[in-house]
């Protein structure tokens, strides 16, 4: 078959998916030639490309287990991605068999998988939804028939976050979230940054990340990612690269002078 009849309905194979593409950086396998080809460019201007994803991945799980572990209960993951291996479902109910996890994309392919894989999961549910439209995530049936907004909730933004243009609107996304959660709650932000990349570089990766579905990639200032934060008391060891958040031995460590870093924090609402 092609990769045209492969793909579901609506969606066009040949225009990069930023979900595909950092599937493809992680060794995944469900990614068509269009996002390949990005990535590749991606991985000329920023070579460090593919250990950002994995430590960024690494992030989400040592989060989402520290606040399994701490108590919390309810975790509405939003801008999912494609499955992989350890997904936010399988490291938190490791730790809290009776949590509760909802997925939130508004990628068809993403939406397609993540239903198959869940099928057969009673705690979890799949919704689409925009990060753009916070009450309309947070006031979906489905999301209120699961979660409990009288109790504390993580809602997860990894690596989401620099797909919005607008610096204000980005802000105004993040603490409308922490707005609507209850004392006690969490918000889990991660967000790339030029690091040490050149201006010439940062140019080149947003063009090729202005070809995909996502309309572009913006890299923001640490001032910039810790006002994402508005309102929230951020946990130790506060805003820095994801790889040195309460880092496991085993996780990749992005050297300085390596090229692009992703920070992030977990934020507590008061």
């Amino acid at each position: 078959m092609t990769e045209r009849e492969q793909a579901p309905a609506g969606i066009d194979p040949t225009v990069p998916s930023v979900a595909r593409m950092y599937d493809y950086y992680l060794g995944g396998k469900d990614n068509f030639a269009s996002d390949r080809a990005a990535g590749d460019r991606i991985v000329e201007f920023v070579p460090n490309v593919k250990d950002v994803a994995r430590s960024n991945r690494a992030f989400l799980g040592r989060t989402v287990r520290h606040l399994a572990a701490a108590g919390v209960r309810q975790f509405i993951d939003i801008g999912t991605g494609l499955p992989t291996q350890e997904n936010v479902h399988q490291v938190v109910l490791r730790e809290a068999p009776d949590s509760r996890i909802v997925y939130v994309d508004n990628d068809p392919i993403v939406l397609v998988h993540a239903r198959a894989l869940l099928a057969d999961n009673p705690q979890t549910t799949v919704i689409s939804g925009d990060l753009r439209e916070p009450d309309a995530i947070l006031d979906h049936p489905e999301v209120r028939e699961r979660i409990d907004f009288d109790q504390p909730v993580a809602v997860l933004m990894v690596s989401i976050l620099h797909f919005v243009a607008d610096d204000k609107e980005a802000a105004d996304i993040a603490t409308s979230f922490g707005r609507r959660l209850a004392s006690g709650s969490h918000v889990v932000i991660s967000h790339v940054t030029s690091g040490d990349l050149s201006e010439e570089q940062v140019r080149q990766g947003r063009g090729v990340y202005g070809t995909t579905t996502a309309g572009g990639v913006f890299p923001r200032t640490l001032t910039q990612i810790r006002e994402l934060f508005d309102g929230l008391e951020i946990l130790e060891p506060g805003l820095v690269p994801v790889y040195d958040w309460r880092p496991d031995p085993s996780d990749v460590v992005i050297p300085p002078g390596a090229g692009a870093i992703t920070v992030g924090a977990v934020g507590r609402v008061p």
